[in-house]
């Protein structure tokens, strides 16, 4: 799992390529970790090199959007294909999320 963070446009840009599964999970959390308390940027996942995605991945999104929404941001998923569309929507989380 590749994951990459840059700030654009007073938001924070993340590109996830690769499985976003259990093992890369902790990773991925700490590379993730500043995006937790977002200071009141976007955050803008792009998704199109997402292969996979855990419920430890979703986990690690949730704590996200949490910090996000405290601060009045938005997260964004950008490029998410159809089988990952289909955990979020089997999870329910797909109304929390916005989709691009």
């Amino acid at each position: 799992m590749k994951t990459t963070i840059q700030e654009q446009d007073n938001q924070f840009v993340v590109n996830l390529d690769g499985e976003l599964d259990t093992a890369a999970a902790l990773e991925t959390e700490k590379v993730l970790q500043p995006l937790f308390k977002s200071n009141g940027k976007d955050v803008l996942f792009e998704c199109e090199k997402l292969e996979y995605i855990s419920s430890s991945g979703l986990r690690i999104l949730l704590g996200i959007l949490k910090g996000a929404r405290a601060n009045g941001s938005k997260v964004i998923m950008k490029g998410v294909n159809d089988d990952i569309k289909s955990v979020f929507k089997l999870t329910g989380l797909i109304s929390l999320f916005e989709f691009a």
